[in-house]
């Protein structure tokens, strides 16, 4: 995978800078955008993909990780756009000055350095999943009645960043981004610089995983899925190992939200919607759990299908992305790459 991942990433800013725009090779800048994006989705699938196929955990909760990692850098775009803005004003975003803001919020104040934001965008995420996993796993909640809580954790942030009074833009959220680092969001080699960033990122999250579930933490996390009561009565903490891992995962998804942001233009409280935490769910299960590998698959295919089925099939296309999961649930269990593992094994 990382052999074919390092093609993609050298291709295709060569197709789209090399190549005129008539040549039957070349990527426009919007489909390198939508391939980027593609990128930032299987990272945060191969974090769910940690939590879920190798440590039992059924988060339905990610999403919210994935949001507040692209709040974070959100933040930092609006603090640099100045006096670029449709007010003008050097210190608060457009929409502070439309709702009457006096000042910018204490939790506002950092973000015009980068390294700040880049710092925020894994310690906001990570925090939230360490409070939350430390209360939830003591307690020994296992199960669909943890699915319910991550649920109900993500659906509580949305209730809270709709509100315009939280001081992040409420239903609209945060858009209208200029630059970055003093480069342009619209320019082509910014473009493809996010899109190797976001390739990178994607590469070393998934060594990173690899190497955890490779490793002896890895088959410890493995025992727990499997049989949680018998690893606990060997002596060892499992809540402990549940923690850490999924603390891991929630930074990871913060990453990815981060690197979305400003390909994407715009984050809102619609990235905290259950459905979407859902949905990450659904490209694990079809790509295959337990492999990493199967679950950037499952993010390539359902995201692609996703954008090519709402231009061919605009009023059916849910139906037929539905469909499309019921029949990889019922006919491959294992999930799309459970087909090559099938050919292996008759191998």
């Amino acid at each position: 995978m990382l052999a074919l991942l390092a093609f993609v990433t050298l291709v295709v800013p060569l197709c789209n800078i090399l190549l005129p725009e008539g040549h039957v090779l070349h990527i426009s800048t919007y489909t390198m955008t939508l391939l980027g994006k593609y990128l930032c989705y299987a990272l945060l699938a191969i974090a769910v993909d940690l939590v879920w196929g190798y440590l039992g955990i059924l988060s339905l909760g990610h999403g919210a990780f994935f949001a507040l990692g692209g709040y974070a850098m959100g933040m930092y775009l609006m603090r640099q756009i100045g006096t670029r803005g449709m007010y003008g004003d050097p210190v608060l975003p457009d929409f502070m000055v439309f709702l009457n803001w006096q000042e910018l919020p204490w939790f506002w104040h950092g973000f015009h350095w980068f390294w700040f934001a880049i710092l925020m965008v894994m310690l906001v995420p990570g925090l939230l999943a360490l409070l939350f996993g430390w209360f939830a796993f003591r307690s020994r909640v296992t199960g669909v009645y943890l699915s319910i809580m991550t649920q109900a954790l993500t659906y509580a942030l949305l209730l809270a960043f709709f509100r315009n009074e939280m001081g992040f833009g409420g239903n609209n959220g945060l858009t209208d981004f200029k630059d970055i680092l003093g480069f342009s969001l619209q320019a082509d080699s910014t473009r493809i610089a996010l899109f190797i960033s976001s390739a990178i990122a994607l590469g070393a999250g998934y060594l990173s995983c690899l190497y955890i579930t490779r490793s002896r933490f890895g088959k410890l996390c493995t025992a727990i899925r499997d049989q949680e009561d018998r690893t606990r009565f060997l002596g060892y903490r499992v809540e402990n190992f549940k923690l850490w891992v999924f603390t891991f995962s929630a930074m990871l998804a913060g990453i990815a939200g981060a690197l979305y942001v400003p390909q994407v233009g715009i984050i809102n409280p619609g990235e905290f919607a259950p459905l979407a935490s859902i949905e990450i769910v659904v490209w694990v299960a079809i790509g295959g759990r337990s492999t990493l590998y199967g679950a950037v698959v499952g993010a390539l295919l359902v995201n692609y299908a996703k954008s090519y089925l709402t231009a061919a099939m605009p009023d059916a296309w849910l139906f037929a992305l539905g469909a499309v999961f019921v029949l990889v649930t019922l006919l491959l269990p294992k999930g799309v790459t459970g087909l090559f593992q099938k050919k292996e094994i008759s191998k």
